[in-house]
């Protein structure tokens, strides 16, 4: 392999030569009290770093980023931290999603206009991962991903809680008067206990463990808990293989391949991830080249098993669990024969070497091939007249009863009119009806929030009934479970067939032939179309504006039209 030498290091033309601007660039350099024998011809490692005080999933990234810089020191690399928009899962409104790709701007920006030769990306909360990931694939800098890790298991009243998912699962039955307000508020000191991700199978999870199998972090490092010692150690490790991968000219262009996305793809559906994961992956594979479609995911979806026993699917166990079961590399070990194993990875290795000597320890939580929670993957893509561009659902956290089911709409025109109406004991709803939900995607959110696992109607909750058929625009957790119908192509908001359900229309989901449909005839819709108007732009200055004028659909990857493309970018002029 052809090493770099340092006058071949990107952060020569700041540090290496001998001009004004140059002089410039060392003595401030001297201000800040380096020595030029600690920067100049050596690696410069951007560590691009999400802590945020407003971000509990990463609140330890304060001190993973200085060791991170300890092992860029012992490499002979000199490390340099760059905030960045922590896109905060818990308190951003109207949702996280709608920074993603500010995420993937900033990285990318960040990495072209300073003198950095390689990045260390430090995210884990449910945006960061794909938004960081975007950013350095675009900028070509070698990348490795240092995964935040997820929190403890919960603990409440004797019971094992998952963060998400008992939170749905709680508040239904507080909302049917099986717990007691105060049952409820002795719940908040329990579910998330320590710094760290969602402790289930949820969006973050998925994604760390996504971006692995793509190729990007050292092995194993998805599943290490936040908290445990072999965290930092796992953080200093990479702060020393980007100074290598640097020297070895190791960019993203050199991993992510039609293969390294099928990894990745494939790694997520035998975990049965987030729906999130869909469109997360194609605008991470689409910023590489790699034109990764809905149709592909259906497709190696089914041809994999779910045997992650991890809730919120059918299974019942949490990640610190998987991380005990063996991990990540124990995990795609047992996968092995549905993945690329010469797919090349950070580390210089293949992923099959990386994993190799891997074991599953507890066949409870990796469960064997032949044993799998089910026999597919857990998400399924659905198409027909109601999502002529695709809808996904996550067929691992439903109800069986429900993939097959035609039923009468109850039609919410936007999230103030459900919360509105939801709960009016005089709502003309069964356990039959389909809940819809618009004016919930990329345009109409906007951002499209994670409002898809629409709540049920208080009188039903009453009546025993804990799951039903709803279908929307939006997207949900990943900690979520139900038979909820998302990302529904095209949106309401752009006049999508979704645009067009009233009261009453039946409505047909049959997942079993990947289909869903709306049971009007073209003439009524016709009319309808003809009688639809747009709803009126809400924001008309700023980054959401920017946003809307740009923002690709779900089936699309939810990316913004001017930051598509493999084209380079210039690198800038230092006059």
């Amino acid at each position: 392999m052809t090493r770099k030498r340092p006058e071949d290091l990107r952060s020569h033309r700041w540090f290496g030569v001998d001009d004004l601007r140059a002089f410039g660039h060392r003595s401030r350099m001297l201000q800040a009290g380096y020595g030029e024998d600690d920067f100049r011809g050596k690696p410069v490692i951007g560590i691009i770093n999400t802590w945020s005080e407003m971000s509990p999933c990463h609140f330890h990234f304060r001190t993973r980023a200085e060791e991170v810089k300890r092992g860029v020191w012992q490499a002979g690399g000199f490390p340099v931290e760059l905030p960045a928009h922590p896109v905060t899962e818990q308190y951003q409104k109207p949702t996280s999603m709608l920074y993603r790709n500010m995420l993937a701007m900033e990285t990318e920006e960040l990495a072209r206009s300073h003198p950095c030769d390689g990045l260390v990306l430090l995210g884990g909360c449910d945006k960061t991962p794909p938004g960081l990931m975007m950013g350095a694939i675009s900028s070509g800098l070698p990348s490795i991903f240092v995964p935040a890790g997820p929190m403890l298991r919960g603990n409440w009243r004797g019971k094992t809680l998952g963060s998400g998912s008992d939170v749905w699962k709680y508040h239904a039955e507080l909302r049917a008067g099986n717990i007691t307000q105060e049952q409820w508020k002795d719940m908040e000191g329990g579910i998330a206990r320590s710094f760290g991700t969602c402790m289930t199978a949820g969006t973050a999870a998925t994604m760390m463990l996504a971006v692995e199998a793509l190729g990007f972090t050292l092995p194993g490092a998805s599943s290490i808990p936040a908290s445990d010692s072999a965290h930092p150690r796992m953080a200093t490790d990479a702060g020393k293989r980007i100074v290598e991968m640097v020297w070895e000219d190791l960019t993203p262009q050199a991993i992510i391949t039609e293969a390294s996305v099928d990894n990745a793809v494939t790694t997520t559906m035998a975990f049965g991830g987030s729906t999130n994961a869909i469109p997360h992956l194609i605008a991470m594979a689409r910023r590489a080249g790699v034109m990764l479609d809905l149709e592909r995911f259906d497709r190696l979806s089914a041809r994999v098993p779910l045997i992650a026993n991890l809730r919120p699917n059918a299974g019942d166990k949490l990640m610190e669990d998987f991380f005990y079961a063996g991990g990540a590399r124990a995990f795609m070990k047992r996968i092995a024969e549905y993945l690329d194993l010469s797919a090349r990875t950070v580390t210089g290795r293949t992923i099959g070497e990386n994993i190799a000597s891997a074991e599953v320890f507890d066949d409870s939580v990796i469960l064997p091939l032949d044993k799998p929670l089910q026999a597919e993957g857990g998400l399924a893509v659905l198409k027909g007249s109601l999502a002529p561009n695709g809808a996904v659902i996550k067929t691992s956290a439903a109800e069986p009863r429900l993939l097959q089911h035609t039923g009468p709409a109850v039609v919410f025109e936007d999230y103030a009119d459900l919360k509105k109406r939801l709960d009016d004991p005089d709502l003309d709803v069964t356990a039959d009806s389909i809940l819809v939900l618009k004016q919930a995607g990329p345009q109409g959110g906007p951002g499209m929030p994670e409002w898809g696992m629409l709540p049920l109607p208080q009188k039903l909750l009453k009546q025993g009934v804990r799951d039903m058929v709803r279908l929307s625009d939006a997207r949900m957790s990943g900690t979520s479970y139900g038979t909820c119908v998302l990302h529904v192509a095209p949106e309401s908001h752009v006049g999508g067939p979704l645009a067009f359900v009233k009261d009453g229309d039946l409505i047909r989901l049959d997942v079993a032939n990947r289909r869903l449909d709306l049971l009007v005839d073209e003439a009524e819709m016709e009319k309808r179309r003809a009688a639809w108007t747009p709803p009126p732009r809400r924001y008309t200055r700023g980054w959401t504006s920017l946003y809307l004028d740009s923002v690709t659909q779900a089936d699309e990857g939810c990316d913004m039209r001017f930051l598509e493309g493999t084209m380079p970018t210039p690198e800038p002029d230092i006059y």
